[in-house]
């Protein structure tokens, strides 16, 4: 509130008619400013230069004219001649190769290049190697300089090294006034094999005590052939294979040539070794020796193979494989008696020995499916399912013998259980079924699959079944540890035996007739009207009792009624009821029915 004066100062002003600006001394309402003022070392420096202040700057000598490298280097290179010596791996003839190269040193922007002279005819791309530029001369980002650069060393640029060994007298004196003390000049390497090729070649003629010309008119067209096996069993997935060795008189050369069959698998190469000569023994031979890749001449072999190296009967070692010669032709036979005196000719039998059979051990039956169905499981990683019996299928179709079966057991309650077996024809199975009777306290139905029942004593090696042939009345079928005992059955097995008797033992068709015999009197009795034999009387006498017994045993059963709806159901008097309405009429009462009392009845 003090404060009077709220305007900036002013900090435009004129002298000498020419206006220049002032820093501002205060502020704001009037306040002293200490920022725009002069410090005490300020002061002082004024001090000290009052001088130059009155009387201005002293006056210099002008500078020398600045001359720019690209101009003072303008044209101006080094020139050293070097060389580098390069690898030739897939060569013969040369290990490594002399390359020739003028390294090129610019001044004017410290650049670089290498050049090597064109040689025609040499196969290399030569010319420019390194075009110039600035070359690296370690990871850290420095480039060569020509103060790095000399005779007698070597210098490495983008990984190969070159050899510098003299320079031109520019560069020398150059260097030299520069205060570098050169190396001594060192000779230019030349190419080895550049030099073997300027060489005249040596022609050779060495006399011959041997008339080649003599040999090929004399054996023109006589070829020795033998027959040989490779045995290769000792590798991985070797085997004993055949060849053909040809031998030709006229030149002593050799030829290997395979034998080929119908489905082999192998792809219809002729040739294993083409003809040619094979050395049998060397000089010197050295391991690091490339004999698969150079040609083999005099030099280095000592002996080469001849007539008299193949003999039936022993083995002959060709290029690294052994061949095992085991008998030859005719013409090869007459030429080894008649020019070497050999007369054994034996061949070798070489034919395969049968492979020991090992026996099959099937492992025991584990119960699970059939058994010819589960053994198809122990030949083939594959089952194949069992052959079956078609026409026989197809002749018994629909054809079942049945039979009322009764169980065998310690338990009272199970021997008054009936069931009914039935014997499939066309497939030899079997089935068990039992009758639901009510009040019984035992559910009915399916006691037994269609299955093969095997008999007792029956081995998984030699299994053997159940058949029609087996089951008579009052024999015992033992069912997978179950027993059954063949009370009943239908007069369609009996009229089936009867009509097929080759087919099945007398004994067996003679049980079923005895069975039957009974029934037959009785219904030709009824029939007949005749006067039933004292025998037969006894017989129905006991059939009754053993009825009138079964029905005592159901104390809930009225027999008037039972009576009276029979005699409704026997209209006409006669007596006599149809199976099949007396079976529904006794289902209606709830009279309990036993297969075996009806059947007799």
């Amino acid at each position: 509130p003090q404060k009077t004066s709220f305007h900036r100062s002013q900090t435009l002003d004129y002298r000498n008619g020419c206006a220049f600006f002032r820093l501002p001394t205060v502020g704001i309402g009037g306040e002293q400013l200490h920022v725009n003022q002069l410090s005490e070392a300020e002061l002082d420096e004024l001090s000290s230069i009052r001088p130059t202040l009155t009387y201005g700057q002293a006056k210099r000598a002008p500078p020398s004219d600045f001359i720019p490298a690209y101009v003072a280097f303008d044209k101006k290179i080094l020139k050293f001649d070097a060389y580098f010596q390069e690898d030739v791996p897939l060569s013969a003839e040369e290990h490594y190769r002399i390359r020739q190269v003028g390294i090129y040193y610019y001044l004017e922007d410290d650049s670089m290049s290498v050049m090597e002279p064109v040689v025609p005819n040499s196969g290399l791309p030569q010319g420019k190697l390194i075009r110039r530029q600035r070359v690296p001369k370690n990871e850290h980002g420095d480039h060569f300089h020509w103060k790095d650069l000399n005779r007698g060393m070597n210098i490495t640029m983008y990984g190969r090294t070159y050899r510098i060994v003299d320079c031109d007298p520019f560069t020398q004196v150059f260097l030299q006034s520069q205060g570098i003390e050169l190396n001594p000049p060192e000779k230019m390497v030349f190419d080895p094999y550049t030099e073997l090729r300027r060489m005249p070649l040596r022609k050779y003629i060495t006399p011959s005590d041997f008339d080649q010309l003599k040999q090929f008119l004399t054996y023109d067209k006589q070829v020795l052939r033998f027959y040989a096996i490779w045995d290769d069993t000792n590798s991985m997935f070797g085997e004993k294979r055949p060849y053909i060795i040809h031998y030709y008189l006229a030149d002593d050369t050799v030829e290997v040539r395979e034998i080929h069959e119908h489905n082999d698998g192998r792809d219809p190469f002729p040739v294993l070794i083409k003809r040619q000569q094979l050395p049998k023994t060397f000089v010197d031979k050295k391991t690091t020796f490339p004999s698969c890749v150079l040609e083999i001449s005099d030099q280095e072999v000592l002996e080469w193979y001849t007539a008299k190296d193949f003999a039936v009967g022993k083995s002959t070692t060709l290029l690294g494989r052994p061949f095992f010669i085991y008998d030859c032709d005719e013409f090869t036979r007459n030429f080894y008696r008649d020019k070497f005196g050999i007369t054994d000719f034996q061949p070798v039998d070489i034919r395969k020995k049968p492979l020991e059979e090992v026996p099959q051990v099937i492992p025991p039956y584990n119960g699970f499916g059939f058994l010819e169905d589960s053994l198809q499981n122990c030949f083939s990683l594959l089952p194949k399912p069992p052959r079956k019996d078609v026409i026989k299928m197809l002749e018994n179709d629909h054809k079942v013998l049945r039979y009322q079966v009764a169980l065998e057991s310690p338990n009272p309650e199970d021997r008054k259980r009936r069931f009914i077996l039935s014997y499939f024809l066309s497939n030899d199975m079997i089935s068990i079924y039992e009758p639901p009777v009510r009040n019984s306290g035992i559910i009915g139905g399916k006691y037994l699959g269609k299955t093969r029942v095997p008999k007792p004593g029956s081995t998984t090696e030699n299994a053997t079944y159940y058949e029609p042939s087996d089951l008579t009345i009052g024999s015992t079928v033992e069912v997978f540890g179950h027993r059954f005992v063949i009370t009943d059955a239908d007069e369609y097995v009996l009229n089936y035996m009867e009509s097929n008797a080759e087919s099945f033992p007398a004994a067996t068709l003679q049980s079923l007739r005895d069975h039957f015999r009974p029934r037959q009197v009785v219904k030709d009795t009824a029939i007949s009207d005749s006067p039933i034999p004292e025998t037969r009387k006894q017989e129905l006498d006991e059939l009754i009792v053993q009825v009138q017994e079964e029905l005592k045993l159901h104390n809930y059963l009225n027999n008037r009624n039972i009576q009276e709806e029979f005699h409704q159901r026997d209209k006409d008097g006669s007596g006599i009821l149809d199976k099949g309405e007396f079976l529904a009429l006794c289902n209606s009462l709830n009279v309990p029915t036993s297969n075996v009392l009806v059947n007799k009845v």
